[in-house]
């Protein structure tokens, strides 16, 4: 079968733009073939210095988030990695799921990442991980999600920032509506216009710094409220 040159530069510039641009779901639904907690795909192979990733957060409801870890701790925030911050998805959300930009910087080693959300499961452990170019031996995607669903304890819930080690967003996650919530000072920082630096921590109403500690006394204190309210804040 022979192609003409028109079809074949075509096919060749789909098969670029859909490499630079690949798309990633955050959260599924209870009917989807592995449940909640999953990232849709969960690998992403072949990408390259320069790609943009689109983190879409489509569980609904659902709260998660996309934080860098490492293969040998998955579900422990990789100290300097990059992190989206929780992003709360109301039920019955109608709206544009909020998506995030993060494009890769340094594509030689494997990128792995995990949802650090704790309740009413721990995501990371329920198998919600996911790679860029992992290895097809050795320390592989298979071995790492087991790694994560062996984890033991309670995952870490630092913020991390916009720019990681691999990779880098410019901005956290949005647009927000219908309800969205984004329980991270830079995704806030993000929807409010706000110039906020990289590092620097706040609760999901305020725009000033504080402390790591602080911030993740909060945000576990926003977990607990959730539960006893029980569903005016989606922890899924």
């Amino acid at each position: 079968m022979r192609f003409s040159p028109g079809l074949l530069a075509l096919s060749a510039a789909t098969l670029v733009l859909t490499q630079q641009n690949p798309l990633v779901l955050v959260g599924g639904d209870p009917t989807n073939p592995n449940g909640i907690y999953q990232f849709i795909p969960p690998v992403l192979n072949n990408i390259t210095n320069g790609t943009t990733i689109t983190f879409r957060f489509t569980g609904a409801p659902g709260n998660h988030s996309v934080t860098q870890s490492t293969f040998l701790d998955p579900c422990n925030p990789l100290a300097g990695g990059f992190d989206s911050g929780w992003v709360n998805i109301p039920t019955n959300n109608a709206s544009t799921s909020p998506e995030w930009n993060l494009t890769i910087t340094n594509a030689t080693g494997p990128i792995w990442f995990f949802c650090k959300q704790l309740v009413p499961a721990i995501h990371c452990v329920s198998g919600m991980v996911g790679a860029i170019n992992p290895p097809q031996s050795g320390n592989t995607f298979s071995a790492f999600q087991s790694n994560a669903q062996n984890f033991q304890g309670q995952p870490g819930q630092e913020e991390g920032s916009l720019v990681g080690a691999e990779a880098s967003a410019s901005a956290g996650p949005g647009p927000s509506g219908s309800g969205v919530t984004f329980y991270t000072a830079l995704a806030s920082a993000t929807a409010q216009a706000t110039a906020i630096g990289p590092g620097i921590n706040a609760n999901p109403s305020s725009g000033g710094g504080s402390s790591g500690a602080v911030a993740v006394t909060a945000n576990l204190l926003m977990a607990a409220l959730g539960v006893i309210l029980g569903g005016s804040l989606c922890l899924v």
